[in-house]
């Protein structure tokens, strides 16, 4: 099998493809075909060692979607069965691969109405957009939503899952053919760039600004994402893909409107087995339904894994970034 593993954090060339033997699963262990893998910002911070740092050597990627090929004891999945996946706090979850040696419990069945490209698509981010819209901040109808990178992968699920639940969207986006993409894929019912956002909401809402703001850029956009909350508002810190916030002072809250600022982990809100299954089910259900749209827009060989890791980071994708292990 081949896979992807770092021995040192730092840039993109410290990613390696290696041919290993393909390992056989032990107690509670699933062995599984990748035929497809998902590619987020979690794996840059895990490469880079600037959130939760794993001990080295790891392997790369915690999303993905295949098919079961062998099983260790204690396990009930079986040979043949599709499935997708997203591993844990520890990382080192080996999707990045032609082949994934995998704890049971972290398994969700694949749906046969999706394509493991979808799969792949929604086991980490639609799973999270559910977990921010529905107990991070359960958005509720007539809330008023700011969500940032819109076009991009988290954005365009959180925004429509928002919209589902009955709040007003505006989101946030660097260009026009990305503005294009949110409201094609309905993610925003308005879609403003990022230049002077923070007074744009403020008109847009009639000065009262907005019930949550979903934020995971990070310094470029933080301290003018909590200038557009409303009294009483949450802002969901949720992802640093410009840059680590610095510490934030806490007694600025009761100031501005008693508000509050979360910085959640997806990982908290699937502690448990029927926690991870109930999400997964619903967000395969929207996406097979058509409820929801997942947007697919850059597919990379995954001897090319580096360069899609480029890509993300340049914050110049939109939709989903997926790697294919064949051709």
């Amino acid at each position: 099998m081949k896979v992807f593993r770092i021995y040192e954090y730092g840039g993109p060339d410290v990613m390696k493809l290696e041919e290993v033997t393909t390992p056989s699963p032990g107690p509670g262990q699933v062995l599984v075909r990748v035929e497809a893998a998902g590619v987020n910002f979690n794996d840059l911070y895990q490469r880079t060692g600037q959130f939760r740092p794993v001990p080295l050597p790891t392997h790369l990627g915690q999303e993905g979607a295949g098919v079961v090929e062998a099983v260790g004891p204690g396990v009930h999945d079986k040979p043949g069965d599709r499935v997708a996946w997203c591993g844990d706090h520890h990382g080192g979850c080996g999707s990045y691969a032609t082949h994934a040696l995998l704890q049971s419990e972290w398994l969700v069945p694949l749906p046969s109405a999706l394509s493991f490209e979808q799969g792949a698509s929604a086991a980490m981010q639609g799973v999270s957009a559910h977990a921010m819209t529905h107990d991070v901040y359960p958005v509720k109808p007539g809330d008023t939503c700011l969500v940032h990178a819109v076009a991009g992968g988290s954005g365009l699920l959180i925004g429509q899952m928002a919209r589902m639940r009955g709040a007003w969207v505006i989101g946030t986006v660097s260009t026009e053919a990305k503005r294009k993409v949110a409201l094609e894929a309905g993610s925003a019912d308005e879609v403003i760039f990022y230049e002077g956002f923070d007074a744009a909401v403020r008109r847009l809402t009639g000065g009262r600004g907005v019930n949550v703001a979903y934020d995971h850029i990070g310094v470029a956009t933080f301290e003018r994402s909590v200038n557009c909350l409303a009294r009483r508002a949450m802002l969901v810190y949720y992802g640093m893909s410009h840059r680590r916030v610095p510490p934030f002072d806490l007694n600025r809250l009761p100031r501005l409107g008693s508000q509050f600022v979360t910085r959640p982990t997806m990982f908290d809100y699937l502690a448990t087995r029927e926690e991870r299954l109930l999400r997964s089910r619903t967000v395969f259900g929207w996406v097979a339904s058509g409820k929801i749209t997942l947007r697919i827009d850059h597919r990379y060989p995954l001897a090319e894994a580096p360069r899609a890791q480029v890509a993300l980071a340049s914050r110049q994708t939109t939709g989903k970034i997926i790697l294919l292990p064949r051709p």
